[in-house]
């Protein structure tokens, strides 16, 4: 087999592999839309059956922090799309300055996320609790659903910053390169999920009032 054939083969080799992890990685993706897909139904009937009530409970959150967390997350999934666009450009320097950028926002959401969580739990508002449990239906339920689903939307947040944090010292270490971003490619797009994930969050629980 000729020099030229192998290259051929190697490059299609390549190809498929690309492939195969963008469709793997979407397939994944589809998994997360259905988890949350399903609590969202949840939040929608029992916000049926309790109007009032949520809009009460929501009106304890925070919304200048909820609004401060949407602004950060959407600017992170803006550094995280110019990072793949550097690297696809071999821009190295510029894409680890986005990548940097997409961790310190995602830390910074945590941190606001933290001191509004421990907020509520000064305020007696802690699942089980004697506070809580003394609550109308609606709003045990309300807050049960609020910290659920934005805890388990902050612990994807960490798997995202821990992914992401894998692709910059790839970057560094030329692992990723212009030929080669498929993986910063696919952890972007999970960054994207999370983000989306967050702005449907955001108006369900802080804007219900």
């Amino acid at each position: 087999m000729s020099d030229h054939q192998d290259a051929v083969l190697e490059v299609n080799h390549v190809h498929r592999d690309d492939v195969g992890a963008r469709m793997g990685m979407w397939l994944f993706l589809l998994t997360e839309v259905l988890l949350f897909g399903g609590l969202f139904l949840v939040y929608a009937v029992y916000r049926y059956q309790y109007p009032d009530q949520f809009r009460i409970a929501g009106m304890e959150l925070n919304t200048s922090i909820g609004t401060l967390n949407t602004i950060i997350l959407l600017t992170s999934s803006l550094t995280v799309a110019i990072s793949i666009a550097a690297i696809q450009k071999g821009n190295k320097l510029l894409s680890v300055i986005m990548l940097s950028l997409t961790l310190v926002m995602a830390f910074m959401f945590l941190v606001n996320k933290f001191f509004e969580w421990e907020t509520k739990f000064s305020h007696g508002i802690i699942p089980g609790s004697k506070e809580m449990t003394s609550k109308p239906n609606g709003q045990i339920l309300f807050y049960g659903l609020y910290f659920v689903m934005t805890g388990l939307h902050a612990l994807h947040v960490i798997i995202g910053m821990i992914i992401l944090a894998f692709m910059l010292v790839f970057v560094i270490r030329n692992k990723i390169t212009e030929g080669n971003y498929v993986k910063l490619e696919n952890s972007g797009l999970y960054w994207h999920l999370v983000d989306l994930i967050w702005i449907f969050l955001f108006p369900l629980f802080y804007l219900v009032q």
